[in-house]
């Protein structure tokens, strides 16, 4: 036994297996969610409980699991291409109404940073942890990249962007079933808002013309927050 410890500990094995099991992990909370699609059921809390669950039993620090998985977080960025194709195929809907999604994420951008940076003055966080709240409110390779530039750091933000999405998806289905939001624009713009990439996941589901606009509206915000943040960061830290 004591001969096949070198081996487990072969990076290229620790990489291979963890890699193995964050995406069995996922795939078992899909089929979980599909069976019972509650929000507490997402593949984004069942997931990584089970990951937690398994590093904690194998005594795995998240240092070992990172190196063994960053390169998951690198096809984040080519998997968002994907949602380009919805939003082609509603062209000429975003062409008619592209100012309003236009000022409607430049307003909410602003709105999610600072009641973030506020939220967090007023909890007398630390300021790494404050940077690092800030970009919440976009997906994930954004949000890294925009963490990173002023102080923060990318691996909590990324935690940070897992909360805002399920808890933004969940919030967001509740407004949905009580405001009368009969348009598809209205819709889509909302859960992509709120809920960046599980927003447009869960207004996929609702129809195709959400999906486009949520899509739309989850890109539109990292492109404005990549821009804005550490313009703001630099403005809020003078406060």
């Amino acid at each position: 036994m004591h001969s096949l410890r070198p081996f487990w500990n072969s990076p290229l094995v620790t990489a291979l297996l963890w890699s193995l099991a964050t995406l069995a992990g996922y795939l078992l909370a899909r089929r979980i969610y599909r069976r019972w699609p509650r929000w507490w059921l997402s593949p984004l809390v069942v997931a990584p409980g089970l990951l937690i669950a398994a590093a904690l039993s194998l005594h795995t620090s998240y240092a070992q699991y990172i190196r063994g998985t960053g390169w998951l977080i690198l096809v984040l960025g080519p998997a968002t291409v994907a949602f380009a194709v919805p939003i082609y195929e509603r062209r000429a809907l975003i062409r008619r109404y592209w100012p309003v999604l236009g000022i409607g994420v430049v307003v909410g951008s602003t709105v999610a940073m600072v009641s973030s940076w506020l939220l967090a003055d007023l909890l007398r966080l630390d300021p790494a942890v404050r940077l690092s709240l800030l970009p919440r409110s976009m997906s994930t390779p954004f949000a890294m990249t925009v963490s990173r530039d002023p102080g923060g750091s990318p691996e909590m933000t990324a935690v940070f962007v897992v909360l805002t999405g399920v808890l933004g998806a969940a919030l967001g289905d509740a407004l949905l079933a009580r405001l009368s939001l009969r348009s598809g624009l209205a819709r889509g713009a909302l859960l992509g808002m709120g809920a960046h990439g599980v927003g447009t996941a869960r207004a996929l589901e609702i129809g195709q013309e959400e999906g486009a606009i949520a899509g739309l509206v989850m890109i539109f915000t990292g492109i404005v927050n990549v821009m804005a943040a550490p313009l703001i960061a630099g403005l809020l830290r003078q406060l």
